[in-house]
């Protein structure tokens, strides 16, 4: 069995077992092994998929790993800092954050990724997916630490299920955005230095909107539901939305991995390098 896959095993089967645990003999100090167990499990089962696509020896484990929690917490403190001191409730909050995550994401995987020699596009792909997940890991545990206290006192239920819905969505999140823009970003540079191009910046721009759109989308069926008055269309807009957003994440990040096989590919006369 492929590592990835005992990995996913075992840490669902460990993560099953805490929350039985957990609910039988109500102990508190579970609680943050339960919020580690459902937040980590899947970015690093999906980063551990990944690493074994990768194409140049220079993506160590070290590096992969560097990525993933440097990456992630960098990112995460900078997209905090960001977002409290220069957004405010508008119509475009969610626009805002998306521009502000992505921007945050993109400069830790420059910043960690800025000495490889060869920047190929698939490893741009599978690094950015590492920065993504390191992100959506660390911004998870917050989110389930937050849904376990209610107004009623502390819910396990809310947490448990916060991580699930959370575990089931991270394929299409902060890992699909970011590996976008890392391939982009791989692709658009010459082998020593990183390159800021129209296609790099439209990248970013156009997963930024996704982005917004993921986060905002629930609104946005909200205000479609009220003007139809139909309380029966919010589920069916709030999940279409999301599956919508996804597929096209997905179809954009097949694009790039299409253009960074066909780098591979190429002889190496036609590869163009810049200093």
């Amino acid at each position: 069995m492929k590592l990835w896959r005992r990995v996913f095993l075992t840490g669902f089967a460990l993560w099953l077992l805490t929350v039985v645990v957990t609910f039988a003999t109500g102990n508190p100090n579970l609680i943050p092994t339960l919020v580690l167990l459902g937040s980590f499990l899947v970015p690093v089962t999906f980063v551990l998929w990944a690493f074994t696509r990768r194409h140049s020896g220079e993506v160590t484990s070290e590096l992969l790993f560097s990525t993933f929690v440097t990456g992630g917490v960098l990112g995460v403190l900078a997209a905090s800092l960001l977002e409290t001191y220069l957004l405010h409730p508008s119509p475009l909050f969610f626009l805002g954050v998306g521009l502000i995550e992505e921007a945050a994401k993109l400069a830790a995987l420059a910043f960690l990724c800025r000495r490889l020699q060869h920047k190929y596009a698939v490893d741009g792909v599978i690094l950015g997916a590492a920065v993504g997940f390191g992100f959506a890991a660390f911004e998870s545990a917050g989110y389930a630490f937050t849904a376990l206290f209610t107004q009623q006192g502390m819910s396990l239920m809310t947490l448990v299920e916060t991580e699930l819905l959370r575990g089931v969505l991270a394929p299409v999140g902060h890992g699909l955005w970011t590996a976008t823009l890392g391939g982009v970003l791989f692709s658009a540079s010459g082998r020593r230095h990183f390159a800021l191009t129209g296609r790099l910046l439209v990248t970013y721009l156009g997963v930024a909107v996704l982005h917004a759109l993921w986060d905002g989308w629930q609104s946005i069926a909200q205000v479609i539901t009220d003007v139809a008055r139909d309380p029966h269309l919010f589920t069916l807009l709030s999940w279409g939305g999301l599956v919508g957003v996804s597929l096209i994440g997905v179809a954009w990040l097949l694009v790039v991995r299409r253009q960074a096989d066909r780098e591979i590919a190429a002889p190496l006369w036609r590869v163009p390098i810049t200093y």
